[in-house]
């Protein structure tokens, strides 16, 4: 039997834990918006620490404006941009770099009341610090690949965008694992049958968001806005015309969006074919029954809302959607993954 006190703590820790995977779902979108509203390299220095006021008056501004029309985005994209459309690109950056702030907040101060109160063992201190590090690396990542766009060439790294794009993912997991391990006991070690299947499927979703990272990453979504065909054909000419080879996977904008076409349509009949014969299943725990549904009607959703953004030439909306979509696919895999690793009370 599970202490009363024990269980309300762990409900608590959840719960916080809840909101700080909440707080990285809306940074991710954002980051998506950020992007695709050309306003990544908007600020061009990073200030952890100082920089959490924005400009304040006009002088300040003509400072801030003054500092990106030295970089190479304005020099060789945004030269006729006024300061009125700067403004409106740096507050997109600037509420991205404070929503990371405000996650860090949001984290640190109820980490440190929970373990005064000892809701957080001594045992788990180093399991919740990793997080805390894990997300102030994510900050140094991001200025790594804000630095890539203000060299020489006015765009960053797909290579960088896509490890940016990872490592929340994987910040999100592990917060979200931890936190359905506080509200789901396990009380043995036995893996359910379909578990090994679930961390295949969960895998192939993660393949599908590292590829739209870097169809991000190129904007290979604006180079063909025809679907199922590509230029009039089903696999279309030069896609192996960077040498080495290997590198058409990453850089060549014809083969990045090809692969992630064909990498979409695999996960979805994965996904499909998962929940025709998981369905079936009689030993599902209830909840894994519910996640099975719902990745079923969400890959559903997230093929339409892909389909639909190359169609309509990658608008914001409908872009910043369907990577929303992708992570919400995401947390139902680890979710699903989490019910079937063993027996729960």
């Amino acid at each position: 039997m599970t202490d009363p006190t024990i269980k309300y703590h762990n409900r608590q820790v959840a719960i916080w834990l809840f909101v700080c995977c909440a707080l990285v779902f809306a940074m991710v979108v954002l980051g998506g918006v950020t992007r695709l509203t050309g306003s990544g390299l908007s600020m061009v220095d990073w200030r952890p620490v100082t920089g959490l006021l924005p400009p304040l008056g006009e002088a300040a501004w003509g400072e801030v404006f003054s500092a990106y029309q030295g970089s190479p985005e304005f020099q060789k994209i945004n030269h006729a941009m006024s300061l009125a459309e700067f403004k409106s690109i740096f507050w997109f950056e600037y509420c991205h770099r404070l929503l990371g702030r405000t996650i860090g907040i949001v984290f640190l101060i109820p980490f440190l009341v929970f373990v005064w109160r000892g809701a957080i063992r001594a045992q788990d201190w180093v399991k919740y610090s990793l997080m805390f590090v894990l997300g102030g690396l994510q900050g140094v990542l991001g200025w790594y690949m804000v630095k890539s766009g203000l060299i020489d060439n006015p765009h960053v790294s797909q290579y960088r965008l896509t490890a940016h794009l990872l490592a929340a993912f994987a910040i999100y997991a592990y917060m979200l694992w931890v936190a359905l391990s506080l509200l789901y006991r396990a009380t043995d070690g036995r893996r359910h049958s379909w578990y090994p299947v679930t961390l295949l499927l969960t895998s192939i979703v993660s393949l599908t968001i590292v590829s739209g990272g870097f169809v991000a990453g190129l904007k290979a979504g604006l180079a063909y806005d025809t679907f199922p065909l590509m230029a009039g054909q089903w696999v279309p000419d030069g896609m192996y015309t960077v040498a080495p080879v290997w590198r058409n996977i990453f850089d060549n904008v014809l083969t990045v969006q090809f692969n992630h076409r064909v990498i979409a349509l695999t996960t979805f009949f994965a996904v499909v074919g998962y929940w025709f014969f998981a369905r079936r299943a009689t030993d599902f725990p209830r909840r894994a029954r519910h996640a099975t549904h719902a990745i079923f009607c969400i890959g559903i959703i997230q093929v339409a809302l892909g389909i639909a953004t190359l169609l309509c030439h990658v608008p914001v909306v409908l872009a910043a959607a369907h990577q929303a979509n992708a992570l919400v696919l995401f947390t139902c895999t680890i979710h699903l993954s989490h019910a079937l690793r063993g027996r729960a009370s």
